[in-house]
């Protein structure tokens, strides 16, 4: 059986519900539109269902490839464009500049506000003062600190472009669990299936489709994966269990974190070529 992309996500504001697409193009940051909002505290700094699980009922859409639309549960919805036109940000700002440091787990790059209609909804909806905010092209945050050099650039995700898990992995963990979770938990960008449980872990290099990605480093866990992402609610799992033989080096490890060689488009239903393994 050949191993094929099976599910394909975008998360265009950090930590708000995404959506499945059946093809999406890659961009120098990842695929197109994902985590290029962000919801942030008056300082700057970034907020997430970590301290705010409310976060996970907004849901986004993109409509006609022109406006970004967040949607709340009983609280209507906000919309802002896509590609604002010259001076939007600041006739949103009442003429106030629009750029504005923002900090993401403490890499420090400009974004823009999205204005005060964008600041108040917001944070009437998460009961917090807060804004949207966007990264614009000339932004600086390289991949995982730098550490892979500043030509690699990531979006607000947490350090990388991509997270991919198999099918697989998730089935393996539901057969341990008493009431199986769903994928949406873990917020994965590429899904594949095919392969067995936590093959990519052993993935050095793969091929989707006709793009090449390198498979940089698994990606550990945090509560957000105990959260359900239909109502907002926390428990326990799956980091209860998967602690059970998924913890190393003092973290919880599940999916893989990826970085793109080249650019194109991915679509469901991908073959996936697995080019290298870890030694």
């Amino acid at each position: 059986m050949s191993i094929t992309l099976s599910g394909l996500f975008v998360y265009p504001v950090k930590s708000l519900a995404g959506f499945s697409v059946q093809h999406c193009e890659l961009t120098a940051r990842g695929l197109k539109y994902d985590r290029r909002w962000m919801v942030v505290k008056p300082d700057g700094s970034f907020m997430t269902q970590r301290k705010f699980p409310k976060m996970a009922l907004l849901s986004t859409e993109i409509q006609q490839s022109k406006t970004l639309v967040i949607t709340a549960p009983k609280m209507g919805s906000l919309s802002v464009p896509l590609a604002p036109e010259e001076g939007w940000h600041e006739s949103q700002n009442d003429g106030q500049k629009c750029e504005k440091m923002v900090e993401v787990w403490g890499d420090r790059c400009v974004a823009w506000s999205m204005g005060k209609q964008a600041q108040e909804w917001l944070s009437d909806v998460l009961e917090t003062p807060c804004e949207l905010v966007y990264m614009p092209d000339e932004s600086d945050r390289p991949v995982d600190h730098g550490k892979l050099g500043n030509d690699k650039q990531v979006s607000f995700a947490d350090a990388y472009p991509y997270l991919l898990i198999s099918q697989a992995s998730l089935d393996d963990l539901n057969h341990r669990l008493e009431t199986p979770i769903l994928m949406n938990q873990f917020r994965p960008n590429l899904v594949v299936q095919g392969c067995g449980p936590f093959d990519e872990d052993t993935w050095k290099s793969i091929q989707i489709g006709k793009v090449s990605f390198v498979v940089d480093k698994a990606c550990s866990r945090c509560i957000v994966t105990t959260i359900n992402q239909s109502t907002g609610e926390r428990g326990v799992e799956p980091l209860k269990t998967l602690a059970t033989y998924r913890r190393w080096d003092g973290q919880i490890w599940f999916g893989q974190n990826l970085i793109h060689e080249d650019l194109g488009v991915v679509s469901v239903g991908d073959r996936i070529h697995i080019r290298s393994h870890r030694a």
